[in-house]
């Protein structure tokens, strides 16, 4: 049996990773893009609505192919054509998601411009030594739009192959590209966690998270300085007059603004998960559901602070270094539970930062401890399941 796990663990897998790019295109490639978004719209309503009519008169599920509607709308042979099929392909799993599982994802709606965002995806197809997308020193080569400048923030390894490619357009104005690559990877080995490799992390709306032994994760201070500034320019849009001239280069700001918040709010969960997955064995978290500690709170700041991100880059990160996340469940009780005694204490106040155990007379301080609780609580929930496993 061990013999086998081995030679399984040595076998290469499939890995999937995104290098994403930003995009110069000329005048007449811009076009192309924009008319590529307009028409994986326009299918993907066409195709929603013959659904929904064709479901209506037979009570079966049908969704017709993109070849369908060429006769009618000729401007859809002017783009690529992978676009339209991936159009059909990604209206497909969103019925097969929604069938799945309809609470989780709901059903499929229909595109709208001014609220969806501008983007296609087309595969690549590879016939002998040629192949439909392929870089460059400095450039993308796609079809009908040709060699697309680019800039690379890094290269792709050798081994790895290109699958597709997604073109995406900020409101900003701005283009990226986002290039999947299939990486042949070795299974890494399993890493078992101890409590002294192990650490808990509890959400924290001041300081993002707390860890068990009293250390915090404050943003970045020049992310906290674009947030107010932020400010100052939607009171300045809300003075202007809709439609004028200086209101439409405010909004352009305000949409500059939100972008580059976005990308600093990204930078630094990538960067802080990157650091704990590095350092630690296994990491314990307890399931939040932060839309109901913001609904419970009356406030956005929750949203936005990007811990459910944080959340699966630190899972994926720790995957595939062979170490776990152990998520603890949303509802156990962590906060009032002393984590020297085990003593439950109803009566701490919701704004209390400190509070003193009334059975061991033990004092603590609210998210750490809470964190060490969820340490606890982890690494418990990791040992049943392997004594469950070893059992069975």
């Amino acid at each position: 049996m061990e013999r086998k796990q081995k030679t399984d663990r040595s076998r290469p897998e499939i890995q999937y990773n995104t290098i994403k790019v930003p995009l110069y295109p000329t005048p007449e490639q811009e076009a192309l893009f924009q008319k590529t978004f307009g028409c994986c719209r326009y299918i993907w309503n066409r195709m929603l609505s013959d659904h929904e009519r064709f479901y209506s008169e037979t009570g079966a599920h049908f969704i017709p192919t993109p070849a369908k509607y060429k006769k009618e709308a000729p401007f859809l042979k002017e783009v690529d054509n992978q676009a339209l099929i991936q159009e059909h392909n990604k209206l497909s799993q969103a019925f097969r998601n929604f069938f799945r599982s309809p609470a989780a994802f709901g059903y499929p709606r229909f595109k709208r411009k001014k609220t969806d965002r501008d983007r296609f995806t087309a595969c690549n197809h590879v016939m002998g030594e040629s192949a439909t997308i392929y870089i460059t020193k400095n450039a993308v080569r796609m079809t009908k739009a040709g060699l697309v400048k680019a800039k690379f923030p890094r290269r792709p390894r050798s081994g790895w192959r290109l699958t597709r490619i997604t073109v995406e357009r900020t409101k900003t104005g701005r283009y990226y590209g986002c290039l999947l690559y299939a990486c042949p990877v070795r299974r890494p080995e399993p890493v078992t966690p101890t409590e002294e490799t192990t650490i808990g992390l509890k959400y924290s709306l001041a300081h993002f998270y707390v860890a068990d032994g009293g250390t915090a994760a404050n943003p970045p201070r020049w992310l906290k300085q674009s947030q107010e500034k932020l400010v100052k320019v939607q009171q300045k849009l809300s003075r202007l007059q809709p439609g004028s001239r200086n209101y439409q280069e405010q909004v352009q700001t305000y949409r500059q603004l939100h972008e580059r918040i976005a990308n600093q709010r990204r930078d630094f969960l990538h960067k802080e998960s990157r650091r704990i997955a590095n350092a630690w064995d296994a990491v314990c978290i307890r399931g939040d559901s932060l839309r109901a500690i913001s609904g419970a709170l009356g406030g956005s700041d929750v949203l936005n602070s990007g811990f459910g991100m944080f959340r699966e880059l630190l899972r994926y990160k720790l995957e595939r270094q062979g170490k776990q996340l152990l998520e603890v469940d949303r509802f156990t009780p962590t906060t009032k539970v002393c984590s020297a005694c085990g003593a439950v204490t109803e009566s701490i106040p919701p704004k209390a930062r400190r509070w003193v155990c009334p059975v061991c007379g033990a004092e603590h301080r609210r998210g750490v401890n809470a964190a060490v609780n969820i340490k606890t609580k982890g690494l418990a929930r990791y040992q049943a399941g392997q004594v469950q496993e070893a059992v069975s």
